[in-house]
């Protein structure tokens, strides 16, 4: 067997290897196992600064590293610049979450004083995603790595070359051999690696897969378990100038083509002229969206998904909503000229289809209009996710109730639904996630708390009845 990745805009080979075995998994997880100790007693601020120099050697190949990523997952060159800025940025925030929520606390008693310490797990397993393939792992590995844990790495098989690349520059910045390592490959690699002695499992990809990883550890409640999955996310757009509302729709549904977990996926609007009026601008700035490979050297905001597979699966899936019923204002599909892994922006009106709930990575946005927005915030609730939400609306009172009965981890007002602070919680309920999220409260699952009692000098202590 043979793993490869491949520029989904020319089909260049960026990376090709063998996958990681079962066996070669295992000895990885007990290497980390053996290096544990000593990467567990190295002092905070050595730790620390090991994650500064990380951050240093980013900044420094920044622009090499945005190449590598445009080249292996398509996405367009601003875009992949933006997600090694917040690489960067991860590594302080990472260390004020660190002493903020993972820290150290004392507190003077009678008898001496009581301590709460933070210690680390031991050996994390993170699964990565291709969307944000440095990004998001990064998320979990500095909070990991910072907590004294050691990290066996599994980068998403569509992007190999970018984890191999990451684990290379902490090597760089100084990290002990076998505290970070990366294993290579699909779904075989990934089943070894959860199967293995691990004190953690930090994923970050489908509800689907996260479903399954929920079940496997059911009989293993030791190990923490950080879901970062999927959502079909509500937007609702209820008043505005309908051209700058569309803006806010676009970037909500369409940026990085539709797959960020967090994009819009279907857009709530009033049942009156408002709200026509608004889908109308929508489909029309839709249709207007350059579309262009990251090499291209012009402005554009979409490039291809990964892969041509993707692309295809994505198309049946917008065929798929066609058959149960929704009416398609933008049919999606591939575009003239380019390869098998462009598809064009789809927008279809799924007003009174009871259509299934799932998410669809890709650029597709299903519309329903309701009479009232009581109707609106019901529909938006309508799902078993709960990731990301939004309302574009100029009411504050509408912002209040929407807020207020929502029911997702990231809610947005007037701005779009895939923005996200680092330095604020990300993560959802329901099957977008199991209540850990992460960013800055990425600390919390990385370490566990251990609370003392400490007195220096041995006191008798009364008895009583004595």
């Amino acid at each position: 067997m043979f793993l490869r990745s491949t520029d989904p805009s020319s089909g260049e080979t960026i990376w090709e290897g063998r996958p990681t075995s079962p066996a070669e998994c295992l000895a990885a997880v007990e290497r980390a196992r053996i290096a544990f100790p000593g990467w567990a007693r190295t002092p905070l601020a050595e730790r620390v600064a090991i994650a500064r120099r990380f951050a240093e050697i980013l900044r420094d190949e920044a622009e090499d590293l945005a190449i590598l990523i445009s080249r292996e997952t398509g996405k367009l060159l601003w875009d992949s610049r933006g997600e090694v800025a917040a690489m960067i940025g991860k590594v302080e925030i990472s260390i004020a979450a660190q002493a903020q929520r993972a820290g150290l606390d004392e507190a003077a008693m009678p008898f001496g004083r009581s301590v709460l310490r933070h210690r680390p797990h031991g050996v994390m397993a993170v699964l990565g995603p291709y969307n944000f393939p440095g990004h998001l792992p990064n998320g979990h590995i500095v909070p990991a790595l910072l907590a004294g844990n050691c990290v066996v790495f599994k980068p998403s098989e569509e992007t190999p070359a970018i984890g191999e690349r990451m684990a290379g520059i902490w090597s760089r910045a100084g990290l002990p051999g076998n505290v970070l390592q990366v294993v290579q490959g699909g779904r075989e690699t990934g089943a070894a690696l959860i199967e293995a002695d691990i004190d953690g499992l930090l994923f970050t990809g489908s509800a689907e897969t996260g479903r399954h990883f929920r079940r496997a550890f059911l009989d293993r409640p030791s190990v923490i378990l950080a879901l970062e999955l999927g959502g079909n996310n509500p937007l609702i757009a209820w008043d505005g100038d309908p051209e700058a509302v569309a803006t806010l729709v676009v970037h909500s549904a369409f940026v990085t083509t539709g797959q960020r977990c967090s994009c819009a996926r279907r857009l709530i609007v009033p049942d009156n002229r408002q709200g026509a009026a608004i889908v109308d601008a929508v489909q029309a700035l839709a249709m207007r969206l350059p579309v262009a490979a990251w090499n291209d050297g012009a402005d554009a905001f979409m490039g291809p998904l990964v892969s041509a597979r993707a692309a295809a699966s994505a198309g049946a899936a917008f065929d798929g909503l066609v058959v149960q019923g929704a009416a398609p204002l933008l049919p999606g599909g591939s575009i003239p000229g380019r390869g098998p892994a462009f598809i064009a922006p789809a927008l279809f009106d799924a007003t009174g289809i009871d259509l299934p709930d799932r998410e669809i990575f890709a650029p597709a946005l299903q519309v329903t209009r309701v009479a009232d927005f009581s109707a609106a915030v019901a529909r938006a609730n309508a799902t078993a996710f709960g990731l990301s939400a939004g309302l574009i609306s100029a009411d504050p009172a509408l912002w209040e109730r929407f807020s207020t009965e929502i029911r997702a981890g990231v809610v947005n007002w007037n701005r779009p639904t895939t923005g996200a602070a680092s330095n604020r919680p990300f993560g959802g309920l329901g099957e977008s996630g199991n209540h850990r999220p992460s960013a800055f409260y990425a600390a919390d699952y990385c370490a566990y708390p251990m609370a003392s009692f400490e007195a220096e000098a041995i006191e008798a202590q009364p008895v009583p009845g004595l």
